[in-house]
């Protein structure tokens, strides 16, 4: 392989194993039972114009199981930490209680299960989509190589290479989905 194959191969690797972790880290999001600030990881707030975290405009902790509290740095961030966590649908409604911010998650009724399961399957899907966008514009990129003088045969070797990165990172979402389903389900 030249070193423009072996490059493009690593770039397809790089952006689809990029894809899969980024899932991970949706998939620790969805949480069914046990309040943890980690499910709110993620939520931008927007400070004063710039999108923001919310672990760095607020204090976030859980005072039992249930329950997540939220006390932002400055009152006036009430507000727009509300509005991001309603946009971010993570399924529950945070409460104003003076100067904070209270949820207190929903009971893990069959329902609310499925529709944990039912959201972590449309995080996979979008894993999916994702890694086969890398792969389209990757091949794309091998087929332009032709122009720099990379062979036809190598050019269908790169192809091939790609196609396997590309079914090995799908089973692998799609083996993160079967294991947080099993979590969701079983609690």
């Amino acid at each position: 392989m030249t070193d423009l194959s072996k490059k493009l191969v690593q770039e397809c690797t790089t952006h689809m194993q990029g894809a899969v972790k980024f899932l991970e880290i949706s998939l620790h999001k969805i949480k069914a039972g046990k309040a943890s600030p980690s499910m709110l990881e993620g939520i931008k707030v927007d400070y004063y114009g710039n999108p923001t975290p919310i672990e760095q405009v607020a204090n976030i902790s859980t005072p039992d199981s249930k329950q997540i509290v939220i006390q932002p740095w400055e009152k006036s961030m009430l507000s727009p930490i509300d509005k991001a966590i309603l946009a971010a649908n993570l399924g529950f409604t945070p409460k104003f209680e003076g100067d904070l911010l209270r949820i207190t998650l929903p009971p893990v009724t069959e329902e609310r299960r499925r529709e944990l399961v039912k959201r972590a399957k449309a995080e996979v899907e979008e894993t999916k989509i994702s890694i086969r966008n890398v792969r389209r514009s990757i091949i794309e990129k091998v087929k332009k190589s032709k122009d720099q003088g990379v062979s036809e045969d190598e050019i269908k070797v790169v192809e091939k290479e790609i196609e396997s990165i590309t079914e090995k990172e799908i089973k692998l979402a799609e083996e993160l989905l079967t294991v947080k389903e099993k979590e969701i389900m079983s609690i």
